[in-house]
């Protein structure tokens, strides 16, 4: 037998059962406990917007910088920032070509003129 006591709600609970009292009209005592337990005050939200801007800031000032690399889900290099879309191989891709590097200069040389610039 359980023993009584008081129910302990997770956040969605809480949440749903703050709803389903509010939208009976039941306000009384609860008066909606989630909005209080979730409120925060004007300094600390004051305090998260400052930190949102500065992260925000950060990403945009990172996206701008040029290029940067990650290993993406399935274990390749993805470079970033040299257009829409990364370019995106696994490491023996990357070393093949990492070692045709000057055959790719020579080829580039030689079509220059056929060759587009993207800025």
């Amino acid at each position: 037998m359980r023993a009584s006591g008081p129910t302990i709600f997770g956040p969605m609970e809480s949440q749903a059962l703050c709803r389903d009292l509010c939208s009976n009209g039941e306000h009384g005592v609860i008066n909606c406990a989630i909005e209080k337990e979730n409120a925060m005050s004007d300094d600390d939200m004051k305090a998260e917007l400052e930190r949102l801007r500065r992260e925000n800031a950060a990403l945009k000032k990172g996206a701008s910088d040029g290029i940067r690399m990650k290993v993406s889900e399935k274990g390749a290099v993805s470079v970033y920032g040299m257009g829409r879309f990364p370019v995106t191989l696994y490491k023996e891709q990357w070393l093949k070509l990492l070692n045709m590097s000057d055959e790719i200069r020579a080829f580039i040389v030689e079509n220059e003129a056929r060759l587009k610039a993207k800025d």
